[in-house]
């Protein structure tokens, strides 16, 4: 239920959104993809006032331990990803705000919204509680921030503050790392913007250094509508963030090897894939996929590390399984 790393959102032209992230993380975090269909039936799983829902959309996700959501998009286009946040604070729940665990916080964004801007209302309209817990065999609690994205994009992220939820919804928001909070990630695009990235710009893993850099690369790269082109732009900036195989920080956990990248393409329903430990980008296209209520839940395995070799688009080879259970906290 960990996630950290890097996230930016490219804009070219005629709706060519392209939305890429990077997983940073120190051990083998047990990501598989998973695609949801419409209709399923979900608590929050965090204690009696539990919020319940049922999902409207379908969605391709990749998890953390096959027991969180950490990653992917619906089938209207939403992208919703986790990254981690040491000064997160989620609030103490009481007896009347519904809870939502942290395992479901990006599943609950995917199954319930078109658009960021639908998202942005309903958390500022309906309030809930995040509830969070401790990362899966560690003992320490899961800290992290949303981000949202869609095909018009636009942009959002979430993070608890002083256990209170802020929400920074702009169309600019492009780029997030970890480490600090967005407000002050922000201010350091400022600073450098007075700089140049042509003329300098910061080299090092840390969350601030690599927030500089995809977001000079990010505005630096051609804007162009051709599928491919832009694709391969969006990895090469993602790439570049990412930490090298191998490099751990064990005092930051905002400092680990890249296990993984993601690029979704959100005008053409295309969930892109990159493991650390393979040469090969897949994907899967969404448009090839059953999300009908009556569709089976598939998954593709990727095996210890995201090690299984995969290549080109995999969307028939996702097999029926039974669902992953979200991991389940107490409100108390």
């Amino acid at each position: 239920m960990t996630a950290m790393c890097t996230r930016l959102v490219y804009l070219g032209p005629d709706g060519r959104v392209l939305t890429a992230r990077s997983m940073d993380w120190k051990r083998d975090i047990g990501t598989n993809i998973w695609a949801l269909p419409r209709d399923i039936e979900r608590t929050g799983e965090a204690g009696p006032n539990s919020r319940s829902w049922t999902a409207e959309y379908g969605s391709v996700v990749a998890t953390a331990y096959d027991v969180a959501t950490t990653d992917g998009m619906n089938e209207s286009g939403l992208v919703a990803n986790l990254l981690w946040l040491p000064e997160s604070e989620y609030p103490d729940p009481d007896d009347e705000t519904p809870t939502l665990s942290i395992s479901l916080w990006a599943q609950y964004m995917l199954d319930n919204f078109a658009t960021v801007a639908e998202a942005v209302e309903h958390v500022r309209e309906d309030e809930f509680a995040v509830v969070t817990d401790r990362v899966p065999g560690e003992d320490r609690l899961a800290a992290l921030h949303l981000s949202l994205s869609d095909a018009t994009g636009d942009s959002a992220i979430m993070e608890y503050v002083d256990g209170e939820l802020v929400v920074h919804h702009d169309r600019d928001y492009q780029t997030m790392t970890n480490s600090p909070t967005f407000d002050k990630q922000r201010a350091l695009a400022e600073y450098w913007e007075q700089i140049g990235g042509t003329v300098m710009l910061p080299g090092t893993n840390r969350p601030a250094d690599r927030f500089v850099r995809a977001r000079f690369y990010t505005n630096a790269i051609p804007q162009v509508e051709d599928r491919r082109t832009a694709t391969a732009s969006v990895f090469s900036v993602i790439r570049n963030v990412s930490v090298p195989h191998g490099i751990t920080t064990p005092d930051a956990p905002h400092i680990s090897s890249t296990r993984w990248r993601t690029v979704a393409d959100h005008k053409d329903g295309i969930y892109y894939f990159e493991s650390a430990l393979t040469p090969n980008v897949f994907w899967v296209e969404l448009d090839e996929l059953d999300f009908s209520p009556d569709a089976a839940v598939r998954t593709l395995q990727l095996g210890p590390d995201q090690s299984a070799v995969f290549a080109g688009d995999v969307s028939d080879q996702l097999a029926a399984s039974d669902p992953f259970p979200f991991l389940g906290v107490s409100a108390e």
